[in-house]
């Protein structure tokens, strides 16, 4: 007997997530999502969106943060009402069929792992730096202790996460109470600095604000590993509801506020990308404050992003990896759990192929790395438009079926609103000469992936009744 997709599908949301542990807790989820999105892109990237537009790259990160809000509420609906490892490739099945689901999952799993060997990279020089030897060294001893956390039960990565994670917003949250003090001259030495940096407001006009978006637009991505994670909590619909609350909002207070202080307090034409802690915004603000030893202290809060954020990826990779192959779409043997109810086969996948990108980042050619690095935003526009699109085919299921915890505001308007502003980004990117390449590599990419997820699936039926009588025989040997 054949099974439709969308039966399949749903029964991926139930089933395979009963074989995962369930250790996380909403506080996990919460401070994962934080921690995720506030990686080391913020305190060292900041600088770019600033000097493209001035204090006006407060709209920038306004309009994308909104956007990312709204792209967020939608995946937490999908999620609460279905909570699946496979997450928004799991939904794209759901809507769409077996191609978007391969496409899309196997998009971000790309993206996921060319993002880690970055990570790691960038974190193994800094700590490299510190013991002086070759950063590859440090970066191994990391790899190897992120193998072990992540091959422990859930909750311990749950654990793990959440305490590099914390570390992260408070400083944040220290750098904000600072960078208050010192705008309204409430710290003794020092003056008010008045409104001179914010004057002109947008000094390139919309040219500049529109150039700033471009260089902001992706600096929220990474939250969306709050879904995948949803699938191993213990109350999956409350779990996700409470963190996408307390997630979307925060985060864009976070970089708004940071972004606000920075702004007052330094001149636009200082500013830039940082090449290390010593140049980076943060550090020099709190340098302003006269805070002792602040250079150290921000390299180790860069590292603990890197380290928090390849932690997280880690995770996210190997969920999406077991997902893949219970649904057809990836060998057999990685549905492979251990007595942990952790994905083994998976995790150990992830770590093989974080290996190779690091490779490819070290030795690999430079045009290559650039372009597969370049392609990271274009995954992610792809990504939040196919969630849009999933949460408008699915949300009249989701009624019928009840299953509705969480709900995006002022349905269909605001999804479509949503999707507008998505393809404007598109255009925009495509205006821009160092964007461009983005959109075109990953039209390629994703179509290519289309087409082999159209063949690779064209069998779905006949796989559904293979996992089908894999699982019985699973639990007849159990």
């Amino acid at each position: 007997m054949s099974t439709s997709p969308d039966s399949s599908a749903r029964r991926d949301t139930a089933e395979i997530r009963d074989e995962l542990g369930h250790g996380l807790r909403t506080r996990h989820l919460t401070m994962m999502g934080l921690g995720s999105a506030v990686g080391a892109g913020l305190f060292l990237g900041t600088g770019v969106g600033i000097r493209a537009a001035g204090p006006a790259v407060l709209i920038s990160y306004l309009v994308a943060g909104i956007v990312v809000v709204f792209v967020m509420r939608m995946l937490g609906e999908l999620a609460a009402a279905r909570p699946a490892s496979g997450t928004f490739a799991t939904y794209a099945r759901q809507a769409f069929g077996g191609w978007a689901g391969f496409s899309l999952g196997w998009l971000y799993w790309f993206m996921l792992i060319m993002v880690m060997g970055t990570e790691i990279t960038g974190a193994g020089a800094i700590m490299g730096s510190w013991f002086g030897v070759d950063g590859w060294i440090p970066g191994l001893v990391c790899v190897v202790l992120f193998t072990v956390v992540n091959l422990f039960a859930v909750r311990g990565f749950g654990e793990f996460e959440y305490w590099f994670s914390f570390v992260k917003v408070a400083v944040i949250i220290f750098f904000l109470v600072i960078g208050v003090l010192l705008i309204f001259g409430w710290l003794p030495g020092h003056e008010a600095v008045g409104t001179d940096n914010f004057t002109p407001f947008a000094p390139e006009g919309i040219s500049g604000i529109s150039a700033g978006l471009l260089a902001v637009a992706f600096a929220f991505g990474g939250i969306e590993i709050v879904t995948i994670a949803a699938a191993e909590s213990d109350q999956p619909r409350q779990a996700i509801t409470a963190a996408v609350h307390a997630v979307v909002w925060r985060i864009l207070v976070f970089y708004l506020g940071s972004v606000l202080v920075i702004t007052a307090l330094l001149d636009r034409s200082t500013l830039d990308q940082a090449e290390g802690a010593a140049d980076s915004p943060f550090t020099r603000v709190l340098s302003m404050a006269d805070v002792p030893a602040i250079v150290g202290i921000m390299e180790i809060v860069i590292v603990l992003a890197l380290l928090s954020a390849f932690n997280a990826q880690i995770y996210g990779t190997s969920r999406l990896m077991y997902s893949f192959a219970w649904q057809g779409n990836a060998p057999k043997i990685f549905r492979k759990i251990s007595g942990q109810r952790v994905p083994v086969a998976a995790v150990t996948c992830s770590l093989v192929f974080a290996f190779i990108s690091v490779g490819l980042q070290l030795w690999g050619p430079d045009d290559l790395i650039t372009l597969l690095f370049n392609a990271v935003g274009g995954c992610l526009l792809v990504i939040w438009v196919m969630i849009v699109l999933s949460e408008l085919k699915l949300r009249p299921e989701m009624e019928q079926e009840g299953s509705l915890t969480l709900r995006i505001w002022w349905w269909p308007v605001l999804p479509v609103a949503t999707l507008v502003a998505l393809t404007g980004l598109t255009v925009l990117m495509l205006f821009d000469a160092s964007a461009r390449d983005q959109v075109y590599t990953v039209a390629v990419g994703f179509g290519l992936l289309a087409a082999l997820g159209f063949w690779v699936t064209r069998h779905h039926s006949d796989q559904e009744t293979d996992i089908l009588r894999d699982r019985s025989a699973e639990a007849a040997v159990q």
